[in-house]
């Protein structure tokens, strides 16, 4: 007797979302949409909803909400960003003391993990030794990264447990950088797998109920190493319980140093990781002096941060990636770090070619400090800045960080209006867990650049958080960040106050609109808070809905 035909798995059901307002192209004036599946199948007036609703469909009445394509996380690390959200939040210590007393309220018995102290906000930036993180901790292993997360503060016992001593970042205090850094921080992640697929779950969960629909993982090894990228790779298997999560675009900082090897390093995966790039660095951070400067730091004579690649590797690394047809690119932030990645592009395409190099669609992240010369070089070959507008936010008004460490240079960083203006790709991400996951926050920092001259319009903004995150990483459906009718149903829900055209100023005209050339409109960010997220839907699945929503 033959089996039973299975019985086909239930059709999902058409969603009309009206009452509201529809960003997209296919109809500035939207006020409804028609999710068919995995699919935007329709996007239209009021009028015309009314003539096709039905009782086959869930109808969410959108109460004046906003319907926007999901947002793009262009650059994050999920283990780092669970941990940070589940670990002392260090955000408003403002000195040593609180810090000290922070780390001895700390619950539990294991090591105390903690993230985000920065030095440059306290009145006295003086830092505790090793021994007062011992004290306070009563001998468990601290570890607490600071907010760049290119060094941290730790105890005497995870300076021993680790092995510090003799490793270069280290000098016998409390505060760690370059390899000893890297050290004590893999000390405190020898976790089980179980433990790692949770800190990884949380981050997700907290990007789906932010908006977001897709995240780029910038793995590397010495940040979680392979299995970790394993693990946020393995988010993308449909058929793994529990999988409705922002998609995860995976990339691991590995230098190759030949296209063979370049293919190695990305087969051992067993999945579709989509560069050699992100996280491979080749300088540090501003915050921790570890950005490599053409000049001294200014509060710091003699520091110019430190170079981790040379110009012969970084080229080897392109050339190969480029042969390879993948993606390759570097951590990259001070100007002189920008200066070695740009000759070894110059460098990769006079072996490999300029056409195979600008094909392969490299990517740089961070991009804070570029001149003139080297932005007509990113543009000439086609590399993708993948930046965090909330840096600026955090660090770039009069008397903040840059400030502090780089003066008069300070004014000229992350110079968004400039890249735009000369053609360079450009998409945004939070580099979470140093930034939080706040989209319409980030959007908020291009409209509000400490620098008027480098202000872009929130349409630009938008753009770059959203279209142009899928085309950084090579996305292969061209209609992946719209809504329009074919378009993948990916997408959030936005309580707003007030919807505007937002323009930075004149300079930058030709990236916005006003309402008379049919543009749709976004949240007004003026108001003093962010948009709220009702619902955020990846592919016609719901990841994360408000109560409100439905209420």
């Amino acid at each position: 007797m033959s089996e039973p035909e299975p019985l086909p798995a239930p059709r999902p059901k058409t969603v009309l979302y009206r009452n509201g307002s529809v960003y997209t192209a296919a109809d500035p004036f939207a006020t409804a949409m028609v999710v068919d599946g995995d699919t935007v199948a329709w996007v239209g007036s009021e009028q015309a909803a009314s003539s096709i609703a039905d009782s086959s469909m869930e109808i969410i009445d959108l109460r004046g909400a906003l319907v926007a394509p999901g947002f793009v996380d262009s650059h994050l690390h999920l283990t780092e960003t669970g941990i940070a959200l589940e670990s002392l939040k260090l955000a408003g210590i403002r000195s040593a003391q609180e810090l000290l007393d922070a780390v001895a309220a700390a619950p539990g018995d294991g090591p105390v993990l903690g993230h985000g102290w920065d030095e440059t906000a306290w009145a006295d930036g003086t830092l505790p030794s090793a021994e007062e993180l011992e004290r306070a901790a009563g001998g468990r292993p601290v570890y607490l990264s600071r907010v760049d997360v290119h060094s941290a503060l730790v105890s005497t016992t995870l300076a021993q447990a680790a092995g510090l001593r003799e490793m270069d970042g280290f000098d016998g205090g409390a505060r760690v950088c370059r390899a000893a850094h890297t050290a004590a921080r893999q000390a405190t992640r020898r976790l089980p797998e179980s433990v790692l697929q949770r800190h990884q779950s949380r981050a997700l969960s907290e990007a789906a109920a932010n908006g977001y629909v897709a995240v780029a993982e910038m793995g590397a090894p010495h940040i979680g190493g392979a299995e970790d990228l394993r693990l946020a790779g393995a988010w993308n298997n449909a058929g793994q319980e529990g999988a409705a999560v922002p998609e995860v675009l995976p990339y691991w900082g590995e230098l190759a140093s030949s296209e063979e090897h370049a293919r190695s390093i990305l087969d051992q995966f067993g999945f579709a990781v989509r560069g050699l790039a992100g996280d491979l660095n080749i300088d540090g951070s501003v915050g921790s002096r570890t950005a490599a400067l053409r000049t001294g730091y200014t509060d710091a004579a003699g520091e110019r941060g430190t170079l981790y690649l040379s110009v012969d590797e970084a080229a080897a690394h392109l050339a190969a990636c480029s042969l390879a047809g993948v993606q390759g690119g570097f951590h990259v932030i001070g100007d002189a770090g920008l200066d070695a990645a740009l000759e070894a592009l110059e460098l990769a395409a006079s072996e490999v070619g300029e056409q195979r190099v600008r094909a392969a669609g490299h990517r740089f992240e961070h991009v804070e400090m570029v001149d003139a010369a080297a932005v007509e070089t990113l543009a000439r070959y086609a590399v993708t800045v993948s930046a965090q507008p909330s840096f600026d936010a955090a660090w770039g008004g009069p008397g903040g960080l840059y400030e502090q460490r780089l003066g008069e240079r300070s004014r000229f960083m992350n110079p968004f209006a400039g890249l735009y203006s000369a053609g360079v790709p450009v998409c945004f991400g939070s580099d979470s867990p140093v930034t939080p996951l706040r989209p319409w926050s980030s959007v908020r920092a291009c409209l509000e650049h400490h620098n008027q001259e480098e202000r872009i319009s929130a349409r630009a903004a938008f753009l770059g958080h959203t279209r142009a995150g899928w085309r950084a990483a090579k996305y292969p459906n061209p209609m992946a960040g719209q809504l329009v009718p074919g378009a993948p149903a990916s997408f959030a829900v936005w309580e707003v106050e007030e919807l505007m055209v937002q323009v930075a100023d004149g300079r930058v005209q030709s990236w916005s609109t006003d309402p008379r050339a049919r543009t749709p409109l976004l949240p007004a960010l003026d108001t003093g808070s962010d948009p709220v997220c009702l619902q955020t839907v990846r592919g016609g699945v719901e990841l994360f809905a408000s109560p409100a929503l439905r209420s």
